[in-house]
């Protein structure tokens, strides 16, 4: 039990950074909308769209890949590091130049007016700093530094809110005249109202360039070392990774995109397609309670799994920490879903996003799923087989697309869920299954199937019982939230053996 604890606590460091820095950035939402034109904002929604898809083709998982390698027996850990490092440079040089030169037709994908080219070559920028610190975090997190790695992260999370603040409500407030007008002359020299929503680029980007420079040992640490030969067993463990990020990232994302495309008009009266695409994308975002679990432990865990593969009891270590994770993440289920309709109003602050809280719970156990899969995807990392994360993968891409194309004309958003919780589950049952072929682990599936049936047995229950009043209605969610926690307390607390 205590590798499980040494891991909870390595998690509980790791979620800080996670989430602080999703809450700060979610906080900045509603300055944006203020200060900007939803043409303007819609700039920034369409390039940092595309953000999460680029990421992943400039680390191409070199993260996963230098964990492998650095946990092989007889390995030269500052070597390794020196190489990957170098491989990443070179790429990260010739993928940022590449976006930097076709500025302009990247923007004309997005139907971007000529005169923004600068946006690009930021985004490119921003996208190439990123990439260059991944190997030093990974590094931390090799090494067990996870309150280093969280301070750093945080500091440019900080870094990125406050220049976001000084720019887009403190410079056009002293330059109005409103606040502080003595440091008008002062402003005038830093600030240019016509970049607009560049600023919010150029914040990242000087956050995304102070990351870097805080990691300034481990990148003094580093001596250029481009071994091609040593090059080709890393990138034949890297790039199915790759493609499976890339998968995943159309798992994630793509249901936004094809919403408005499939849903029929006036399939919500009186809303257009946009509307509903908002109330999906919002109600989306209160699923971030499970996915920043998910994200800190992913963190923690990734160098974890590999530094035990060598143990001789590690699938029961493993099967240890399934259990444990997929428990608490049952807990956070159980408990949003059935207080989500107090939850909402907190977080969405107009009553026409409450009509979609419906898809809440749905997307919380899809997101569970989710981390199930992070869980068991273990096999295939140990074993050097990434390939098959990336047929897992493009099957949950196919499943996506498909249930959209079939379940947005019928069910609407509430269809795009639904393809999303079944594609993760999808991905998680192929993944256990091919795992208990070629890295078998004492995974307690039954007894976790069953907690997870359960669980949501309780949420139809609070969801289709009605029940008159607003005590009556938070006593049945208590009682329902209570007697889950009971009984996981009655079944699983630690027995005492007696000799």
């Amino acid at each position: 039990m205590s590798v499980v604890k040494k891991l909870a606590s390595q998690t509980a460091v790791y979620g800080v950074s996670s989430i602080v820095g999703r809450v700060l950035t979610y906080l900045l939402v509603p300055i944006y909308t203020g200060a900007f034109s939803a043409a303007e904002y819609g700039v920034v929604t369409g390039l940092y769209a595309y953000v999460s898809f680029l990421n992943v083709v400039f680390t191409y998982g070199m993260e996963t890949t230098f964990f492998r390698f650095a946990n092989r027996l007889g390995t030269d850990r500052q070597e390794l590091y020196d190489r990957v490092m170098s491989l990443l440079l070179v790429s990260t040089a010739v993928l940022t130049a590449g976006l930097m030169l076709l500025a302009r037709p990247l923007l004309g994908l997005l139907e971007i007016p000529p005169g923004h080219e600068q946006y690009a070559i930021w985004v490119a920028l921003i996208l190439g700093l990123d990439a260059l610190t991944a190997i030093p975090f990974a590094r931390l997190r090799l090494e067990n530094q996870a309150r280093k790695f969280a301070t750093i992260k945080l500091a440019g999370i900080v870094a990125n809110v406050v220049l976001n603040l000084f720019f887009i409500v403190l410079c056009p407030a002293v330059l109005s005249g409103k606040w502080l007008p003595v440091l008008q002359p002062l402003v005038a020299h830093v600030y240019d109202p016509t970049v607009g929503v560049g600023y919010i680029f150029l914040s990242n980007l000087f956050a995304s360039g102070l990351t870097l420079l805080l990691l300034w040992r481990e990148l003094l640490d580093f001596q250029f070392q481009l071994n091609l030969a040593f090059l080709k067993p890393l990138l034949q463990y890297a790039y199915p990774l790759m493609l499976m990020g890339l998968a995943g990232m159309v798992n994630e994302t793509l249901d936004r995109i094809l919403l408005p495309k499939w849903l029929p008009a006036n399939f919500y009266p009186g809303q257009s397609s946009l509307t509903a695409v908002g109330i999906y994308g919002a109600c989306y975002k209160l699923s971030i309670f499970m996915s920043l679990v998910i994200q800190a432990f992913r963190y923690a865990a990734e160098p974890f799994f590999f530094a035990q593969s060598t143990e001789k009891n590690s699938p029961a270590t493993f099967a240890m920490i399934m259990k444990w994770f997929t428990l608490c993440c049952a807990v956070i289920f159980v408990g949003i879903s059935l207080n989500v309709e107090d939850i909402g109003p907190l977080f969405l602050r107009r009553p026409e996003y409450l009509q979609g809280l419906i898809v809440v719970p749905i997307l919380l156990l899809a997101n569970l799923f989710l981390g199930v899969y992070y869980n068991l995807s273990v096999w295939f990392k140990l074993t050097d087989k990434t390939y098959y994360g990336t047929y897992i993968g493009a099957g949950g891409a196919v499943l996506t697309i498909a249930l959209n194309f079939l379940l947005i004309p019928l069910m609407g958003y509430l269809g795009s869920a639904i393809a999303t919780l079944a594609c993760y589950f999808l991905m998680a049952i192929l993944c256990w299954r091919l795992g208990d072929r070629h890295f078998p682990v004492p995974y307690p599936a039954l007894r976790l199937g069953l907690w997870l049936l359960f669980a949501s047995v309780l949420v139809a229950l609070g969801w289709g019982v009605p029940v008159a009043g607003w005590w009556a209605r938070h006593a049945w969610h208590a009682g329902l939230t209570a007697g889950f926690l009971a009984a996981l307390y009655l079944v699983e607390r630690p027995r005492r053996t007696t000799v």
